[in-house]
């Protein structure tokens, strides 16, 4: 069966998600404040190697760059903020569209319920410190079902 991150287009095809993700994003006045303090070079890059990784392609974003812990810290320790939340899983859902991965109902649906999965939980769920997320998570796997594992589920 073919993996999420297959029909995505692979890495070329996640890597063109991601820039157009980071380009909506960057053009929104709320979403935007998150990137206030500077990003990454690559961060598309590695965005799309993380996206890859978690939707059934190579372990690259693991071997390379870090694990869930490095991940969800970077994302902590910000506060609540379901506005810039909701209006990240719009900026998603436009640059499905931006990026061509928008035509095929099922993956689209997919990859909105995998992204608003991992914006509304893993990603906002240490709000008051970065220091409150434990060590050792382990980037969560999903498919067409959804969620494969979370091998920390009581930490999520």
């Amino acid at each position: 069966m073919e993996t999420v991150y297959e029909a995505a287009g692979g890495d070329v095809g996640l890597l063109r998600l991601a820039h157009a993700w980071h380009a909506r994003v960057m053009a929104d006045g709320v979403v935007s404040h998150a990137f206030s303090h500077g990003f990454h070079p690559a961060h598309s890059e590695r965005l799309a190697a993380y996206w890859a990784e978690t939707l059934g392609g190579p372990p690259t974003y693991s071997a390379t760059y870090g694990d869930e812990t490095s991940v969800v810290r970077m994302h902590s320790g910000n506060g609540p903020h379901e506005d810039m939340d909701v209006r990240a899983i719009a900026c998603f859902d436009r640059a499905l569209v931006d990026s061509q991965l928008a035509g095929d109902d099922r993956l689209r649906r997919v990859l909105h319920d995998y992204f608003t999965w991992a914006t509304t939980t893993t990603m906002s769920r240490y709000h008051r410190s970065a220091d409150d997320v434990p060590d050792g998570l382990q980037i969560p796997h999903w498919s067409w079902d959804g969620l494969v594992n979370v091998p920390d589920a009581g930490d999520i």
